[in-house]
């Protein structure tokens, strides 16, 4: 099979059985071989990202506000953007394979597995979704994170700092918060249903950060970098604020963040 236009098929497709699909058969393919670059072949740069055929993509001012989630409205505003962020979060973790055949088969394992996880949240919340009397696409979208993927697409280093160790470490402080909105309603089946959600997702993405680390730790230590230093540099280079609110200083630290980083990111007591 050829290995890559498999997951150029996956990373183009809007069907999540598509997607599904293609990611079984390359994890198969890698338990019994080590995926090699075809000569030849070289990644698109992708002009708009898979959902584009089926979502409305609008700049983020222009979303939904997500609040009043006493109402059938308001839970369904929040839950389409966490699928939203889960859809494409498959999408990203793909992209990290497809992107950068010059890393280890452990590397492209690690991602595969990821966008496998990623694939069940997307499920979970879609279901949600329609109990509410929505599906993914209803309400409309942004492309932020498509667009942090195609800017980072020259240097795996950058990648996993911007990808992994900024947004998706960055999901671990908001999930939290949401959470703590949603405790008054907790009462409610659905809601109820919600929070478990978000508790099995935020458990799962600290291992999702946890891989971008090593693997960022592992670039670093391969070029003889400080990946602290290295960190900041990155994220000052695309003009990513460092500093964090409401900083979830438990999951980052288990995900593999340093005390020193922490509170260089703003963190008040890191310990």
């Amino acid at each position: 099979m050829n290995f890559y236009l498999t997951i150029e098929t996956a990373l183009q497709s809007p069907d999540i059985e598509t997607k599904a699909e293609c990611c079984r058969t390359l994890l198969a393919y890698c338990n019994t071989n080590t995926p090699s670059h075809q000569e030849g072949f070289v990644p698109m740069h992708f002009a708009n990202p898979s959902y584009a055929s089926f979502c409305r993509i609008v700049p983020p001012r222009e979303l939904p506000a997500r609040k009043h989630f006493d109402t059938t409205e308001g839970l369904a505003t929040l839950v389409h953007a966490i699928t939203h962020i889960e859809f494409s979060a498959i999408d990203l973790a793909l992209d990290a394979v497809y992107r950068f055949p010059q890393m280890p088969l452990t590397y492209k394992t690690d991602w595969l597995t990821v966008a496998e996880d990623e694939m069940r949240h997307f499920r979970m919340l879609q279901e949600i979704l329609e109990t509410l009397g929505y599906r993914y696409g209803n309400l409309p979208v942004h492309q932020g994170l498509f667009d942090a993927s195609m800017h980072t697409t020259e240097d795996v280093l950058d990648r996993m700092a911007v990808i992994p160790r900024h947004y998706e470490a960055g999901g671990l402080d908001v999930s939290p918060q949401i959470v703590k909105k949603l405790r008054n309603q907790k009462k409610d089946p659905l809601v109820s249903c919600i929070i478990d959600a978000l508790d099995i997702i935020e458990r799962e993405e600290i291992d999702h950060v946890r891989k971008g680390d090593r693997w960022f730790r592992w670039l670093c230590a391969q070029r003889d970098l400080d990946a602290t230093e290295t960190f900041r540099e990155i994220l000052d280079r695309y003009a990513l604020h460092r500093h964090k609110p409401h900083m979830n200083i438990q999951a980052r630290k288990a995900a593999g963040f340093s005390c020193e980083e922490l509170l260089s990111l703003g963190a008040k007591a890191c310990r």
